[in-house]
């Protein structure tokens, strides 16, 4: 059986959701803490451990790759995997990459940061919580396609770079099947770059705001919101695409 096809039931407080996402994080099969960052190339099969990097959570401070768990290189593909609170930085897609059923426990500055320059990346399956503010953020180009995913206690499930002093450009989401609990945003496009944000068959309980339109810039600033909600060129959905649970 497909898993679009699986009834997936789960308490959301005390709603029974009916989804494609799985929304029961998973026990750790056993754990291993990182001295370094891992590359990955080719494909890399976690067996539902644990990884962490052994530090503490050092919240909104930006880091770089060195504080990652894992870099995946253009092509790489990372499953079947638990990325533990003692981290800071998640994982970083240098290149278009494959992320399939991987779970984030307590996410500290990011999840996920997408540096690839073009082409598409795919998150399938897993799940976040815990993330202070952002839990995707897109900073390279090309698209990114979330689907099947469970999202909870977060600011923002994707975030398209809305102040990156370099490589601002257009960039593409496509969430669908997603399950997303207690969140501010689910995503923020950059208008004045033409992002597109195209949502479908996605549920949501206590979540703010669905699409937020912004004005990105290079100079470091804080971007300005222009608005929210679905439209005809940057937010793409209507009412049947996000039903509230």
């Amino acid at each position: 059986m497909q898993l679009t096809t699986l009834l997936v039931s789960a308490v959301l407080g005390a709603v029974s959701v009916s989804a494609a996402a799985t929304t029961v994080f998973p026990a750790a099969a056993g754990a291993t803490t990182l001295s370094a960052a891992q590359t990955v190339t080719g494909t890399f099969d976690g067996g539902m451990k644990r990884f962490g990097r052994g530090v503490s959570c050092t919240g909104q401070a930006e880091g770089g790759d060195k504080d990652a768990v894992f870099i995946l290189q253009a092509g790489a593909v990372l499953k079947n995997v638990i990325i533990g609170k003692d981290q800071i930085e998640g994982i970083h897609c240098l290149g278009s990459c494959t992320i399939q059923n991987v779970w984030w426990e307590d996410v500290c500055e990011d999840a996920l940061t997408i540096k690839q320059t073009s082409g598409t990346s795919t998150v399938t399956g897993g799940g976040a919580r815990g993330a202070e503010d952002k839990v995707i953020q897109h900073n390279g180009g090309g698209k990114l396609i979330i689907k099947d995913f469970f999202v909870q206690d977060f600011g923002k499930l994707w975030r398209s770079c809305g102040n990156c002093k370099s490589g601002q450009t257009k960039r593409e989401v496509e969430i669908s099947g997603v399950v997303a609990k207690d969140g501010k945003l689910l995503a923020g496009a950059n208008e004045n770059y033409g992002d597109v944000v195209t949502i479908k068959s996605t549920k949501v309980s206590n979540v703010k705001k669905i699409c937020a339109r912004y004005q990105g810039n290079s100079s470091g600033a804080e971007p300005e919101e222009l608005g929210s909600g679905p439209d005809s060129k940057v937010c793409l959905y209507t009412a049947a695409d996000v039903t509230t649970i």
